[in-house]
């Protein structure tokens, strides 16, 4: 084992490995930074370039952005009370109050040493569990890892919300779009439509990008103005890690919590974070600072957060059930760097986790350092409009959709999916689900294949299966029996059948009723289309999409169902917020049709001009000295991609060189 270590650190530490590892620190630090956009986003973005490097490089960057993003976006919920992330909600609510108490510096020094603390937790957990598992896992056999796979699925539906129908609905979304393509077991391309385009099937960089960032993006380029009202000032850094040291059994605690919530997929780092937290007002004796700016709060929900999503990786490369939508991306860039978690990477690959043990360890820490430096500069920057931010953003996202194929393809995907991104999240259907639905697909129909043709249906009966299949059926008959007890509870008080009905208790206001209906139609037609559509499909190319049209077709219909049973009842729910997005929406896609008719080189400064004037109300000749910096820099990032930027239809206007 000490081989493997130094060997890992030997392959970590070239030159190009630790750039790449630094400018995904970089990256991550930046999204971490913008409120809603989080550590999805920042994989996203930076998915479609770590195929421009071999596997270790490209991991690396990944894995930098992933252990700094609970790190850095403790600046934007101290600075202004806009948590990066909800796993960060509780830092918001201690840290902007200290920081109205004009100690924004100590909140601030905790939380980084806190998020470093449980990074280097995180870490030292991965390289304790890669030896202890290993043998278990090479022990699994296809069946027990199909069941692993197919808990991942159900995990994944309760990632958001409580709703566990439109949870499992949307995953088995995620299995459709998975199944796009050829099919592996049998001569048959799937819901092609008759596009040579689809004939591989989507790319994950195009679905991430899509679901989340897109999504994101018009929602804060809707919202206008500048990420803070007024930037906060700060003070000196000497009396947080005093203060840290003082708390720092506190600290481990809440890391060990938020490891034992990274491990399980279902709790995620928005749980442990909140368990962690609890677990800091628990053991204060002077609970009174609580909600108004109590330092152990943030000390504990930092440790807990940045120590749940770097042990997510535990269950992603040993089992490939990932704990979260990030861990969801890393699973899918290490299936297409030729690195199978499971057996074959415990005993093929020990220098690669161990390099990731090492990339985590000194991303944390150098995270940490970054973040002292640069925040007294970040604070002077709170004010600038997303708008500003928003365009060179949207022009990343197109060339890393295109580099895909370099097709028009591309970037069409990009805007569908943009949309349904934009549907889900204005209709409260959590993504995350069909993202590791869709990551899980092509692993889940090999091993299912491969043990349905081993094993026949005798794979049930396998203990290990019975085994792994009760931590589906066992959270199920409990939940189902919380429920009978709930309803039994009301039908014996009238006063709470009455508060039931009432609107207090129906869809939140926060979602659009006429959204959440769109949203459940669009599920029904594409569900009902693919099994229609299955039926003429071979027998062993039915199997994997079976799995997820049949269920989803049923789940959309219930949701379907009860949505027009609510406006019926209660009328329509209209969100202000969601139908200013509109407009956002409606200049996107129309930058998408004016791009395929004019190309890319004449419909960007069309982009830049609505977005810099016409959002961000810059002055013409600002806007201009801006536009053309962010149009050079796509340029420039086009060159550097080899790519031919997309041509447009009816025209297009070459470049020079």
């Amino acid at each position: 084992m000490l081989e493997n270590i130094v060997s890992a650190l030997d392959l970590l530490f070239q030159p190009a490995r630790l750039l790449a590892l630094f400018i995904g620190m970089l990256a991550g630090m930046v999204f971490g930074m913008l409120p809603g956009l989080g550590g999805v986003a920042a994989v996203s973005i930076l998915l479609p370039f770590i195929y421009l490097m071999d596997g270790y490089s490209g991991l690396a960057m990944l894995l930098g952005a992933i252990s700094v993003i609970y790190t850095a976006d403790t600046i934007t919920s101290v600075l202004i009370g806009a948590p990066g992330s909800p796993a960060s909600a509780p830092t918001a609510i201690e840290g902007h109050a200290l920081a109205k108490q004009g100690k924004a510096s100590l909140a601030l020094g905790v939380g980084f040493l806190a998020s470093m603390v449980g990074g280097l937790f995180g870490a030292l957990i991965l390289s304790v569990a890669i030896p202890i598992a290993g043998p278990l896992v090479l022990a699994l056999g296809t069946p027990e890892l199909f069941m692993f796979a197919l808990v991942g699925l159900c995990f994944a539906a309760s990632m958001v919300g409580k709703d566990l129908a439109v949870g499992l609905a949307a995953a088995c979304l995620g299995i459709l779009l998975g199944v796009i393509g050829a099919a592996p077991a049998a001569a048959n391309y799937r819901f092609i439509f008759g596009q040579s385009y689809l004939m591989d099937g989507l790319s994950l960089p195009i679905v991430a990008l899509g679901l989340f960032a897109v999504a994101e993006l018009i929602s804060m380029v809707a919202s206008g103005g500048g990420i803070a009202g007024q930037p906060m000032t700060l003070g000196k850094w000497g009396e947080s890690f005093r203060v840290f040291w003082r708390n720092r059994w506190l600290i481990c605690r809440s890391s060990i919590i938020g490891i034992f919530g990274g491990f399980v997929p279902a709790v995620g780092a928005s749980a442990s974070t909140w368990i962690a937290y609890g677990h800091a007002m628990s053991s204060t004796k002077d609970k009174r600072n609580f909600g108004k700016g109590e330092i152990r709060g943030i000390a504990s929900a930092e440790g807990a957060n940045n120590a749940t999503i770097i042990s997510d990786l535990v269950p992603t490369m040993l089992f490939s059930v990932p704990g979260g939508p990030a861990a969801a991306i890393f699973l899918g860039a290490l299936f297409s760097f030729g690195f199978y978690p499971g057996p074959r990477m415990v005993s093929e690959s020990p220098d690669l986790m161990y390099m990731i043990v090492w990339s985590v360890a000194l991303a944390s820490v150098m995270g940490a350092a970054i973040c002292f430096a640069v925040t007294p500069y970040i604070a002077r920057l709170t004010r600038v409009n997303f708008a500003l931010i928003a365009a060179p953003l949207l022009l990343i996202m197109v060339a890393g959709a295109y580099q895909g194929t370099q097709t028009f393809g591309d970037i069409l995907a990009l805007l569908a999916l943009g949309i349904l991104g934009w549907l889900m999240k204005n209709a409260g259907i959590p993504r995350a689900p069909v993202l590791v639905g869709f990551v899980l697909a092509t692993p889940m129909e090999q091993y299912f294949w491969l043990t349905t043709q081993i094993h026949g249906f005798t794979w049930l009966t396998r203990p290990g299966v019975l085994i792994i299949a009760s931590l589906i059926v066992i959270p199920l008959v409990l939940n189902a029996g919380r429920w009978l007890r709930q309803r039994r509870k009301l039908a014996n008080d009238a006063t709470q059948r009455q508060a039931e009905a009432s609107p207090a208790s129906a869809e939140p206001p926060s979602h659009d009723s006429s959204i959440i209906l769109i949203a459940a139609l669009v599920m029904v037609v594409a569900f009902g289309y693919a099994l229609v559509e299955m039926l003429g499909f071979r027998p062993n190319a039915r199997l994997m999409p079976s799995l997820g049209i049949v269920p989803g077709l049923l789940l959309s219909l219930y949701v379907l169902g009860r949505q027009l049973i609510r406006i019926r009842r209660q009328g329509h729910m209209a969100n202000l917020a969601s139908r200013q997005e509109l407009p956002v929406l409606g200049g996107i896609l129309s930058y998408g049709l004016v791009m395929w008719l004019i190309g890319f080189n004449l419909a960007t400064p069309l982009l830049l001009a609505w977005l810099l004037v016409g959002c961000a109300r810059m002055r013409w000749g600002t806007a201009l000295l801006y536009g053309l910096a962010v149009y050079g820099v796509a340029q420039g990032m086009f060159a550097m991609m080899r790519l031919t930027p997309p041509a447009g239809a009816l025209l297009d206007l070459p470049m020079p060189w």
